[in-house]
C-alpha cells in the first residue's frame, strides 16, 4: 500500500504449514477468471507462518502492531458497503514497536469452526480469508490470502422418490418418475418418464440441471437461474402408453460443488 506516493517499507508473505503436500481446488472469480487455492475442511486448523521483509536495509518501520485474522465473509455484489462476517478470530502477531530487520512470526488458528462452503455466484460471494495488518499511524501494511473450504455431508435420513404429473387438459398427461429428492454430486440420477396422454405434436424433449441462486430476505430477495447442462431425451413424437429411460451421470455435468 502506498501513501503520498511513498511505496511500503516492507513485503509480507504468509506461509501455510505443509503447502507443499496440502491439496488446491479451483474457483471462479467475479469476472470469471478460474483461481487455486489451498483446501480445508470444517474443523481443520489453519497454522503457518508470516514473514515480513523490509526492502532497503537500515529503514525503519514503525508500527502500532501487527495482526492476522481469520475472516469468513459473505459479499452482496448489490450491497458492497455491508459484507457479513460470521467468523472472525484475530491473534496478536507483535505489540507496537518497530522493525529494523526481515521477522517471523508463526501463527494458529486451532479446529476453526467453517460451517459453509466457499461460493463465487452470479450476485454473492463467500469466502474465507487470511488477512495481515501492520498497524501504522497514517496508512496500514496490509496482505490477504484466499483459502477454499468444502464441507463434508452425510447421507439424508429420508431421501423420498419424486412423483409428479404435469400436461395439459384433454391435450397431454405425462408422468414423472425420479428414485430419489437429494443426490450428491458424483450421484446418478435415475428415473422415468411416462406418457399417459398424448393429443399433441411433441417433437423433442430435454432434460436440464438448473442451478438456481437466491439472496437476500422478503422483498429483497434476487433469484437467478443458470442452465448447468442440458440433455436430449428424446426426437420424435410419442405415442401414449411409452417411456423414455433416465440415467444421468452428474460427475459428468459439469456440476462443481463451488458453484461459479
Amino acid at each position: 500500500m502506498t501513501f503520498f506516493g511513498f511505496g511500503a517499507a516492507a513485503d509480507i508473505d504468509i506461509i501455510l504449514d505443509g503447502s507443499d503436500t496440502r491439496k488446491q481446488a479451483e474457483i471462479k472469480t467475479e469476472d470469471g477468471r478460474k483461481e487455486k487455492h489451498y483446501l480445508f475442511y470444517d474443523g481443520e486448523s489453519v497454522t503457518g507462518k508470516v514473514n515480513i521483509t523490509m526492502k532497503k536495509p537500515g529503514v525503519r518501520l514503525e508500527h502500532q502492531g501487527i495482526k492476522i485474522e481469520f475472516i469468513g465473509q459473505i459479499e452482496l455484489y448489490y450491497d458492497r458497503g455491508n459484507h457479513h462476517e460470521f467468523t472472525s478470530l484475530v491473534k496478536e502477531l507483535a505489540r507496537p514497536g518497530e522493525l529494523t530487520q526481515n521477522a517471523t512470526y508463526p501463527f494458529q488458528f486451532q479446529q476453526v469452526e467453517k460451517s459453509y462452503e466457499s461460493y463465487t455466484g452470479v450476485n454473492v460471494r463467500l469466502r474465507y480469508f487470511l488477512r495481515v495488518t501492520i498497524v501504522k499511524r497514517l496508512s496500514d501494511l496490509l496482505k490477504e490470502m484466499d483459502i477454499i473450504v468444502h464441507t463434508l455431508s452425510t447421507y439424508p435420513e429420508m431421501n423420498n422418490s419424486i412423483k409428479m404429473e404435469v400436461g395439459i387438459e384433454d391435450c397431454l398427461h405425462i408422468e414423472f418418475e425420479y428414485n430419489k429428492s437429494k443426490y450428491h454430486l458424483k450421484d446418478v440420477i435415475v428415473g422415468k418418464i411416462y406418457f399417459l396422454l398424448v393429443r399433441i405434436k411433441i417433437r423433442h424433449m430435454e432434460l436440464a440441471i438448473i442451478k438456481r441462486e437466491s439472496t437476500g430476505s422478503g422483498p429483497n430477495t434476487f433469484n437467478e437461474n443458470e442452465t448447468i447442462a442440458k440433455y436430449e431425451i428424446m426426437d420424435g413424437a410419442p405415442v401414449r402408453g411409452e417411456s423414455i429411460p433416465i440415467r444421468l451421470f452428474l460427475r459428468f455435468s459439469f456440476i462443481s460443488n463451488v458453484f461459479g
